[in-house]
């Protein structure tokens, strides 16, 4: 495999955007906001973006030369509402309960928000009066994904503006949406979507983050979110990715966690040229827990990217990694998880499983994941499995009557709804049994125990 490079000329236009971007900003602007802007640009000038493939394991059989090598547009202006909010109910999940707020390219719309949250909750964003007046912003912002760990933090935070801010107060509870929406432009374009979470002692969270895309044009969506939760807060999180299948998309969450917290994550991808799902979470205190969920689903050309890091820095600790995905056509999808267990994280638990569905010849995957343990005293375990539908199954269904791609239909289903069934959210479950009703793609196989889905080429019906 070669090296992949891209010469400096190549961020040219991140560097003009830079400077247009920092003369339209309005004079006395908050100080951390400018500190880490400086920061993110400078980074990123040492950075770049993780073009190389050899010798880089983080992106091995992740190539984003095709984003290095484009120029995207990027607007610093403000505008106003672009896309109704009857369009937005019809990308994401929606539930008029749920305090919500809605990014398009990067601004928050007021007139698409749902802010008001119970007793305890702000929600608000970064440019508001409520953020400027809050320590924990001034504190928690950058603190978790500093702009000098990777190229994507760099230059998200060298162009940080607008954000989401979710702060919940000791003993605080309720649910929120954030919606970040790219627009439907005629030439590409970039946004840089931030999200702050803080979440207070013994508070109860749950949070959902949709990225979707309107039209099917290209663009790029560079996606940070920092994490914070404080002694015994609890935060069920869940990240729904559906963005144009000419688009890019790097996400990044960072999560830092206290003594006796609880964070649960399950995160679905489907559409995306290229898309990447990339979490770190540190156990830094014990008694600290981490769930760590994802189903994802590709087909055409589609590339989906999960790269699952958990850190055990203290003992009494315990995580668990458990992804699925179902590919079809040509796509790619890449899992690389690993868990390190540190030398001080005695009495630690860690567990890893990624499963694959490979429904046609030309669907691939490449599945790591790996244990580095410091530690003498834990108990961990890890395992990835990719294959076929096996053909045991396939002949039960059919001894219950049921035709071949019906029976195929149902154990695609089947295999899905682990994954579904454990999530807490009952809209957003509802939302994704739905959606899988409707757009689970139907097979038909050629010759059956032959060329089938027994290691055999699948024909998709239209």
């Amino acid at each position: 495999m070669t090296v992949r490079t891209v010469s400096k000329q190549s961020y040219a236009s991140y560097f003009t955007q830079h400077e247009e971007f920092e003369v339209s900003r309005p004079a006395g602007g908050r100080r951390r906001v400018a500190e880490l802007r400086a920061a993110g640009i400078a980074a990123f000038r040492d950075l770049g973006l993780p073009t190389a493939t050899r010798g880089n394991e983080d992106w091995r059989f992740t190539s984003v030369a095709p984003i290095a090598n484009s120029t995207f547009g990027h607007s610093s202006g403000v505008s106003g509402p672009r896309t109704r909010l009857e369009t937005i109910k019809d990308l994401v999940p929606w539930d008029d309960a749920w305090t919500t707020l809605v990014f398009v390219d990067g601004r928050l719309e007021y007139e698409l928000a749902n802010p008001a949250g119970p007793d305890g909750l702000v929600v608000t964003h970064l440019l508001s009066p409520e953020a400027a007046s809050d320590s924990r912003v001034e504190t928690e912002l950058g603190r978790h994904a500093p702009p000098d760990s990777s190229g994507f933090l760099a230059v998200n935070s060298a162009f940080l503006d607008d954000g989401a801010v979710v702060l919940a107060e000791r003993g605080a509870h309720g649910v929120v949406h954030l919606v970040f929406v790219a627009s439907d432009n005629s030439e590409p374009q970039v946004t840089y979507p931030r999200s702050l979470v803080v979440a207070g002692p013994n508070s109860d969270l749950t949070l959902l983050e949709s990225y979707v895309g309107v039209g099917e044009g290209v663009y790029f969506t560079d996606s940070v979110t920092e994490v914070a939760l404080e002694q015994g807060a609890r935060i069920s999180h869940y990240r729904y990715l559906h963005e144009s299948p000419g688009a890019f998309h790097i996400g990044s969450t960072r999560v830092s966690q206290g003594r006796d917290s609880t964070f649960g994550t399950t995160s679905f991808s489907r559409g995306c040229r290229v898309g990447r799902n990339d979490i770190l979470v540190r156990l830094l205190e014990e008694g600290a827990e981490c769930d760590l969920r994802g189903l994802y689903f590709t087909d055409g050309r589609q590339h989906v990217d999960n790269h699952i890091n958990v850190d055990h820095i203290r003992g009494h600790t315990a995580s668990a990694q458990y992804f699925k995905g179902i590919l079809t056509d040509r796509s790619r999808a890449v899992f690389s998880g690993t868990t390190r267990i540190q030398k001080d994280a005695q009495k630690s638990a860690a567990t890893q499983a990624d499963k694959n569905l490979l429904l046609s010849e030309g669907a691939r995957v490449n599945t790591k994941p790996s244990l580095v343990i410091f530690a003498d005293d834990v108990q961990a375990a890890h395992g990835a499995t990719a294959g076929a539908i096996p053909e045991e199954q396939v002949f039960y269904m059919l001894s219950r009557g049921l035709d071949l791609e019906d029976a195929t239909t149902f154990l695609i289903k089947g295999f899905a709804n682990e994954i579904i069934d454990g999530i807490g959210l009952n809209s957003f479950r509802d939302y994704l049994e739905s959606y899988f009703e409707t757009s689970v793609p139907r097979y038909r196989f050629e010759g059956f125990g032959k060329a089938s889905a027994f290691g055999g080429p699948a024909q998709r019906v239209a």
